[in-house]
């Protein structure tokens, strides 16, 4: 899988679900802000059923597609998997939205030449992913087959494109990784079913239970990911919407987060966590958030037994070589809120 993306747990989701703890009778872990599915997936080979939701329908596919069994996608109406993936990439390029709205042919239709792909791979991205959807139309292929082919086009795109790491901006000069031919890479598919089920909501809407574990992993600063990652979330989605400015947003203000806003980032945090029924909720943090941790923790006490978790300094996010060149780090937290714990030492002292 490759996809590029700001706030990625992969370096540590392995420590991070050192956490989690044994698993109540017909608890789930709940990823709320499943984002590329990292954690979700590290959740699931301990044996935990999942629910993975993210307010992107993007960040959903990528997720679920890194959960799925090879037993789940035999892809029959086309020769097994690797056949439809060669399929796909032996289509031409057609001039489609992608095509229109995200490659030097914008400039036919905009004042702007917008450079995310190149016109032969931005017309080759419309070509799959109409045909994906054709697939699936004529029953060729199931949802699920579908989500996994979706999440390999994002990853095909995300090696090709002209970014500087995410799709808020295209770059002026062309990367040589840009002008390769995009192309589609089977997967190594699990071999053992995950117990899965996937929403794309806002995490306010969740209704979780009270032996679900709820894992968080918001937004820590000022970058809104709907607006990052548009272009994604336009093939995810598979629509073409109405784009605005240099960089060719699609409408992304419904899916704004509360949590990237400085000045109403502890009190959304403290709500949500307050407000889901969960009796055990885990919650990623970094030193770089907009909520200093320490007043965090101390917020968060109010509602239950808190330990604050110091995991390890990891490099900051690098889009591309200066970036990495700064080898900048930052330190990462897991914060465990146990709710259950303080609400019987309150029965306690009530009786």
């Amino acid at each position: 899988m490759t996809f590029r993306y700001i706030g990625s747990k992969a370096r540590l989701a392995d420590t991070i679900v050192q956490h989690l703890g044994d698993r109540p009778t017909g608890g789930r872990f709940v990823d709320a802000f499943c984002g590329t599915g990292a954690v979700a997936e590290s959740a699931a080979q301990l044996g935990w059923p999942i629910w993975a939701n993210d307010h992107l329908q993007s960040a959903v596919v990528v997720t679920e597609a890194r959960l799925i069994a090879d037993d789940q996608v035999s892809f029959g109406a086309h020769g097994g998997y690797a056949a439809a993936i060669q399929s796909l990439n032996s289509l031409a390029p057609i001039e489609g939205p992608i095509w229109r709205e995200y490659s030097p042919a914008s400039n036919n239709f905009t004042e702007t030449q917008r450079r995310y792909f190149t016109e032969g791979n931005a017309g080759r991205i419309d070509a799959i992913r109409r045909e994906i959807a054709l697939w699936q139309t004529q029953r060729r292929i199931t949802k699920i087959e579908s989500t996994l082919l979706i999440a390999d086009l994002l990853s095909a795109m995300n090696r090709v494109a002209n970014i500087a790491g995410t799709y808020g901006c295209f770059l002026s000069r062309w990367q040589s990784t840009a002008l390769k031919d995009i192309s589609l890479t089977p997967r190594e598919l699990k071999q053992a079913r995950s117990n899965v089920i996937t929403t794309s909501i806002d995490v306010a809407s969740l209704a979780v239970e009270s032996n679900d574990l709820v894992y968080l992993d918001p937004p820590y600063t000022k970058r809104q990911y709907a607006s990052y990652y548009h272009i994604p979330e336009t093939v995810a989605i598979g629509d073409e919407p109405e784009v605005i400015g240099v960089s060719g947003l699609r409408p992304w203000q419904s899916k704004a987060s509360v949590f990237c806003y400085k000045v109403k980032a502890l009190q959304a945090l403290s709500d949500l966590i307050q407000n889901l029924d969960a009796q055990r909720i885990l919650l990623s943090y970094s030193a770089e958030g907009h909520v200093p941790i320490d007043e965090l923790h101390s917020n968060l006490e109010a509602m239950g037994d808190v330990t604050t978790h110091a995991l390890r300094n990891v490099g900051r996010y690098r889009p591309n070589r200066t970036a990495s060149s700064n080898s900048s780090q930052v330190r990462e937290y897991l914060i465990v809120v146990e709710k259950e714990r303080n609400q019987e030492m309150l029965a306690g002292n009530v009786a």
